[in-house]
């Protein structure tokens, strides 16, 4: 009778405890899925966890929309920036083995390395690569990468034309190019890229199964998230992008189960069951602020107090209620992805979603907030706001454009003679073909980026892209002419936060 009793309560126990668990579930799929609806978001994948553990991890929505296919836990969405992670704790490895320390300079590793100045060259080093500081602006140089066929290497060997932002070692300017440098280096010390050595280090040892490192084994897999650009209340699907030649800076693509194997990795410090893949000492480096920006007085208010922003060796660094965080958001063509984690609360969220809207950063605060028992804000409504605006400040800056147009005007020089090559040391070739009286502007090494040219006012001509684009869509270019009224040179004017196509200083190489 008493061994009856036991099962029956053990039964009873377990049943009660599986009912916590699925309301636990109901209540966090009702939360993120208003966040998905009120987004209009079409699919996302969530995974939390708490203490350590798993607690929370599933998909919403569609895979793209106006299709069936729901979005799970094992969907794959680019991950973005949030590769940076995986490359600094590449390089972590290397340096737990012995093979090579953080202030090594790169100019070890990469002899061809140069920057604007020949001294910052010399003293620049893996840590300087891998916490934004190398004088760079933010996001300088992805004009040169993006959907270009520039290989890595060739990319880093262009930066040297980059204009200097800042003082070396005392600013911050988050640097893609420099990412890419990073993963030169790993190329260098282990003769492997940087995909194969994250392959071999981490995806395999913790059964990150689904990660891909290329869009060209989207093909061999299925359960694949489409891109969205937001246009007005519409999310439309584009195309996969390939950022191979910028993988170290942003190639990964991954699921929310996968990504919760990668938190919970961190934040046991980098041990792996039986083996210590880095060092605790290495851990803290990299969840270290390199660089610090200020914190302005609304950001105290709304964050619980905060002190500090930073930059560490591939994540973000601040507090939130007193307690560490490290967090990383990551934006692809037409994906957004974060992740956020409380180390000393061993907490930890994911959030990737098939659109460009940054519904994940905001949401992680909700996620968190909960998890912490903090009173409620309304994050959901914040980073609409917040979205409108950022949406609202992109038409605006096209609006001033078109309504500067003067209408009535004529080019100068006509097509014939403003066809021909152009050159940037920065960027390479760009040719203006003419063809039964049109032109077309072809980007050599970006042929994807290859657009018609329609005639804007004065010398000026409107860029109407060939295929679509996520960062950008209204664009110019004009024709500048030298002294004795011939074309010398092309100046762009491509309003976007993202790829800045000023950049380009391109002169007149062939009539």
């Amino acid at each position: 009778m008493k061994k009856n009793f036991k099962y029956l309560f053990g039964l009873l126990l377990l049943f009660a405890q599986l009912s916590i668990v699925n309301a636990q579930d109901a209540d966090w799929k009702t939360m993120i899925e208003s966040w998905r609806v009120a987004y209009n978001t079409p699919g996302m994948s969530v995974g939390i966890i708490r203490n350590g553990e798993v607690v929370f991890v599933d998909g919403f929505g569609v895979l793209e929309e106006g299709k069936a296919q729901k979005a799970d836990k094992n969907t794959l969405y680019s991950i973005a920036s949030n590769t940076k992670a995986f490359i600094s704790a590449s390089i972590a490895t290397l340096v737990s083995e012995g093979k090579m320390n953080w202030d090594d300079r790169v100019q070890k590793y990469l002899p061809y390395f140069q920057l604007y100045d020949p001294c910052v060259s010399e003293m620049m080093t893996v840590r300087d690569l891998l916490c934004h500081r190398s004088g760079l602006g933010t996001f300088s140089g992805d004009v040169v990468w993006y959907r270009s066929n520039y290989s890595a290497e060739e990319v880093v060997k262009r930066v040297a034309e980059l204009p200097q932002e800042f003082e070396f070692r005392n600013g911050f300017g988050y640097s893609n190019v420099m990412y890419l440098a990073a993963g030169e280096v790993i190329r260098s010390v282990t003769g492997k890229s940087w995909a194969e050595y994250v392959q071999e280090k981490f995806l395999t040892p913790l059964d990150m199964d689904r990660t891909i490192t290329s869009t060209n084994d989207i093909a061999s897999t299925s359960n694949v998230a489409t891109p969205h650009k937001p246009e007005g209340e519409m999310c439309n699907p584009i195309d996969w992008v390939n950022w191979d030649n910028m993988g170290a800076a942003g190639g990964i693509i991954s699921s929310a189960e996968d990504m919760i194997k990668w938190m919970q990795f961190q934040l046991n410090n980098g041990i792996n069951g039986n083996d210590t893949l880095f060092t605790r000492r290495e851990q803290t480096t990299m969840w270290t602020p390199h660089v610090n920006y200020p914190v302005s007085d609304r950001a105290r208010e709304v964050y619980g107090g905060r002190n500090f922003n930073g930059y560490g060796l591939g994540w973000g660094t601040t507090e939130y209620h007193g307690k560490q965080m490290v967090s990383h958001t990551g934006g692809y063509d037409g994906m957004y992805s974060a992740v956020t984690m409380l180390p000393t609360e061993k907490i930890g969220v994911v959030i990737l979603t098939n659109t460009m809207d940054g519904i994940g950063t905001l949401l992680s605060y909700e996620i968190i907030d909960r998890l912490l028992g903090l009173p409620q804000q309304d994050w959901k409504n914040r980073g609409i706001n917040q979205d409108k605006g950022h949406w609202a400040d992109r038409a605006a800056r096209i609006k001033e454009r078109t309504d500067a147009r003067i209408m009535g005007t004529k080019p100068s020089m006509d097509v014939v003679a403003i066809s021909g090559l152009y050159r940037c040391p920065l960027f390479g070739d760009i040719r203006i073909l003419e063809e039964n009286g049109k032109l077309t502007i072809d980007f050599v090494h970006s042929p994807q980026l290859k657009a018609r040219l329609s005639h804007w006012h004065n010398d000026t001509y409107q860029l109407e892209w060939l295929e679509e684009q996520a960062w950008f869509e209204f664009g110019t270019v004009q024709i500048q002419m030298n002294n004795s009224g011939k074309p010398s040179g092309l100046l762009f004017d491509v309003p976007n936060d993202d790829i800045f196509f000023e950049e380009i200083k391109a002169v007149r190489v062939t009539p």
